[in-house]
């Protein structure tokens, strides 16, 4: 995200300026309504370029998930581009790109979400493919037993088989004993061969639903034109009337440290620290990960300069919390030099913690920090397929599309005294589980 190349940032500059965003204050101009049926929908117009963003977001990740079925929101990802009672089996994508466009979708723990950016005079094709998609997805047999093998060869491909592949899996797994936080979104293989068609059936009348998802709309469109297509279009889908079910379970503090071994098929030593943190959006969030940048971002960040290059302890590091919209973990890490010892490094970095909690930051530093993230968030939405991401993830998880004109402001209301209160209050060694991935052959 950060751009650090000068020829990048002018184009930046220059593409920012042609789009309907305030250089200054990063603010997206959008309009939103709610259909009879329950479908929430968002409309960002910005007439620059001729192309349109078509993104659906539906209340649904792997936390939404049963203990003994993990992976279902994952694995719906994959079964929504199947087709649908109107689409030939396996033409979904081609409709796209036959008219020119892109598609794609991701899961994560807290929400489903799909989308396609098209020329814009095919707005009416997006708009019916994930009408049908809403309605009329291919939930059938053929479809789950062909992707049940898809997701089964993906989790040994991206997970299992991959250096370092497991670190969610099992940072995860040890962090959270109560809150489906503790399973990751690619699930547990033996849960999806398992399941049975009806419950893939019944997943997909609970969840894929108007009244559980967000439509967003965003650029080149006539907002009056574009919401009688979304009513001719999504207008008469049936509501869920029934419960959609919501976890609500509170996750214990860890109390203690804790500490394991996991022994890869890795060759370079890696030092995990996963620290117990707030949720998205909440004020100390915003502090956490601006104390994530100020450690581990670029090569002046106090981790890189500290442990890479003046110790030569570590080849690469970095820290990041998990954007979840629940309490969840701020990522540490650092993959050993060769000839160190995971201890020394695990040290090294608890030392560069310890500087944040007991001293305040330079202001110099300080400044150079709200700098990078003022240019992040600016830069960020100066694409329209991120604007509709953004949108529909802040109506999703809070409920309210308009955070995406807070963002900014609230990164700017983080001081110095902040990140060092966040640095003492949860990047403590009782709050935090520590891992080390060591060579199979240690």
């Amino acid at each position: 995200m950060k751009q650090t190349k000068k020829l990048l940032l002018f184009f930046l500059g220059l593409f920012i300026a042609m789009f309907p965003v305030d250089a200054q204050s990063g603010r997206i101009e959008f309009s939103e309504f709610t259909l009879g049926n329950g479908l929430h929908v968002v409309l960002h117009q910005d007439n620059a370029t001729p192309i349109v963003t078509v993104a659906v977001m539906y209340d649904v990740g792997s936390k939404h998930e049963r203990p003994d079925r993990t992976g279902f929101a994952h694995f719906f990802e994959h079964l929504m581009f199947e087709g649908t009672k109107h689409i030939p089996r396996g033409e979904y994508a081609r409709f796209v790109e036959m008219a020119g466009g892109t598609l794609n979708a991701n899961t994560s723990a807290d929400r489903t979400y799909y989308y396609q950016t098209l020329p814009s005079n095919q707005l009416e094709l997006g708009l019916w493919l994930e009408s049908e998609r809403m309605l009329h997805a291919s939930v059938d047999s053929v479809g789950i037993q062909t992707q049940k093998q898809v997701v089964i060869e993906e989790r040994k491909q991206m997970y299992d088989n991959r250096p370092y592949g497991t670190i969610l899996i099992e940072t995860m797994a040890r962090a959270f004993t109560k809150h489906p936080y503790q399973w990751t979104t690619i699930g547990e293989p033996e849960h999806i061969m398992a399941a049975e068609d009806h419950e893939f059936q019944e997943f997909y009348e609970m969840f894929y639903v108007p009244n559980n998802a967000v439509l967003v709309i965003a650029g080149d469109i006539v907002k009056e034109d574009t919401r009688a297509l979304i009513e001719k279009y999504f207008g008469d889908i049936p509501t869920r009337t029934e419960e959609i079910y919501r976890p609500n379970i509170i996750e214990p503090p860890l109390k203690a440290e804790v500490r394991d071994t996991i022994f890869d098929n890795v060759q370079i030593p890696l030092v995990l620290q996963a620290y117990r943190t707030p949720a998205l959006n909440t004020e100390d969030y915003f502090a956490i990960d601006m104390l994530g940048t100020l450690l581990s971002t670029g090569q002046s960040s106090r981790f890189f300069r500290e442990l890479v290059d003046n110790q030569e302890l570590a080849l690469q590091v970095g820290t990041f919390p998990l954007p979840y919209n629940e309490p969840t973990v701020t990522l540490t890490y650092a993959f050993a030099n060769m000839g160190i010892e995971p201890h020394v490094l695990e040290e090294a970095m608890n030392a560069e913690i310890e500087k944040v909690r007991n001293e305040l930051i330079p202001e110099e530093e300080f400044q150079k920090l709200r700098n990078q993230f003022e240019n992040d968030i600016i830069g960020g939405n100066s694409r329209i397929a991120e604007r509709a991401h953004n949108l529909a993830t802040y109506h999703t998880y809070f409920g309210d599309a308009s955070l995406i004109n807070k963002e900014l402001e609230k990164y700017m209301a983080v001081t110095r005294e902040d990140i060092q209160r966040v640095a003492r209050k949860y990047f403590r060694t009782d709050n935090r589980v520590v891992l080390y991935y060591l060579p199979k052959r240690q």
